[in-house]
């Protein structure tokens, strides 16, 4: 069930939603703040309320990280007893204005679909710790017991799983958990009407469907206007629907925000395009579309195919038929780090949307017209190569 929704879709209404539920709280008084206990009641989805707090204190963790330096003894009894004083003390004066809550709540709204839609992914999220520089860096199982106490839904099926787990102190690899937690989900299928209940919830503050979430799939509309610019050069006004599936970003959401979701319905042009898109290697042919050879996005394209394996050699690569599944833990991580500034969502909806794309030249307008301008990729050469050269084996023809 979980493929069949889009997470891009979710963090779409999750902004939405921000945007309605700011908008009547904040509208009437513009300076009023939000305090702990009002936070934790703002909405009837205690889930959602829970995972705003999550947010804000990873936040609150990495700030209180940023006080360390290299000229004081932040180990020494005395200041870690009064640090943590501090920080206890902080955290009973919690105050959030419009501005700082916004984007927190539409994260919460997509992450509390997540663990409906995708329960794989809402684990790497919201139990695992934030991925390091170091992926092979071990977990400790204190650190997925905490985790716990920002859930509510379906608490009893991740507390099962954590207790399911060696029962030595011992930290575990990300690999590991991961793994481990993918055979507890294969033996223990999740109640198939978990997403209509948290559909009906969500409805009731903003109008949903679960039709809403699906993902359209490979011949859906949406991916087709992003082939339109590369196909063919001449139609040069193509472009501009463009943007319609690109991944969010975790921005704080615009009062004009509503219409988007109407943009994935357009009607579609015929799906025989994709016939002539692998006659040249991929990053030829999105070197050829940049302006100026000066491009960041083409030079590291250029030097990909320059030092890489010759074009014999990456031919005679397997095909992939998901990028999902070709992406290693190790290179997901490392895409993740260094493609996405660390956003885990941000990097599963851009792979998804490509997964979702059904010819090379559709993903090769997402990756320059979106991906690399967003992110800025132009030091990124290394990552971004590979990550090409997974998309051209997806589309190879052999």
């Amino acid at each position: 069930m979980q493929d069949n929704y889009s997470l891009a879709k979710c963090e779409q209404y999750g902004r939405r939603l921000a945007s309605r539920l700011c908008q009547q709280h904040f509208g009437p008084q513009p300076d009023a703040t939000l305090d702990g206990p009002a936070l934790l009641k703002f909405t009837p989805i205690r889930q959602l309320n829970l995972l705003v707090v999550r947010q804000l204190l990873g936040r609150w963790q990495h700030e209180a990280q940023q006080l360390r330096s290299p000229y004081f003894n932040f180990e020494a009894e005395a200041v870690r007893t009064a640090l943590t004083q501090f920080m206890n003390v902080l955290s009973r004066h919690i105050r959030l204005d419009r501005a700082a809550l916004e984007p927190l709540l539409a994260q919460a709204a997509a992450d509390t679909l997540l663990l409906a839609a995708d329960p794989a992914l809402a684990f790497e999220r919201l139990l695992l710790p934030a991925a390091s520089a170091d992926a092979d860096e071990p977990v400790p199982v204190t650190e997925l017991r905490d985790a716990l106490r920002y859930l509510d839904q379906d608490k009893e099926y991740y507390q099962a799983f954590v207790d399911s787990l060696p029962s030595s102190n011992a930290p575990l690899s990300r690999d590991f958990l991961v793994q481990r937690f993918a055979l507890y989900q294969a033996k223990h299928t999740k109640a198939v009407d978990a997403m209509p209940r948290l559909v009906a919830a969500f409805s009731a503050l903003l109008p949903l469907t679960e039709a809403d979430l699906w993902d359209d799939g490979p011949a859906t509309p949406a991916p087709t206007p992003a082939s339109e610019p590369v196909a063919t050069p001449a139609p040069a006004p193509a472009p501009a629907p463009t943007p319609v599936a690109s991944p969010p970003a975790p921005a704080s959401a615009e009062p004009s925000t509503p219409p988007a979701p109407e943009s994935p319905a357009p009607a579609a042009p015929p799906a025989e395009e994709p016939a002539p898109t692998n006659a040249v290697p991929l990053y030829e042919k999105l070197k050829a579309t940049q302006p100026t050879a000066a491009s960041p996005l083409a030079s590291t394209l250029r030097h990909s195919a320059q030092g890489g394996a010759s074009p014999l050699a990456e031919r005679s690569a397997p095909k992939v038929g998901s990028l999902r599944e070709a992406i290693s833990i190790n290179q997901r991580f490392s895409f993740i780090n260094e493609l996405f500034n660390g956003e885990n969502m941000e990097y599963h909806a851009a792979i998804q949307h490509l997964d979702s794309l059904p010819t090379a030249d559709a993903a090769m307008a997402y990756v320059r017209q979106e991906l690399a301008n967003s992110h800025d990729w132009s030091r990124k050469e290394e990552h971004v190569g590979k990550l090409l050269k997974l998309i051209e084996r997806k589309f190879a023809t052999t």
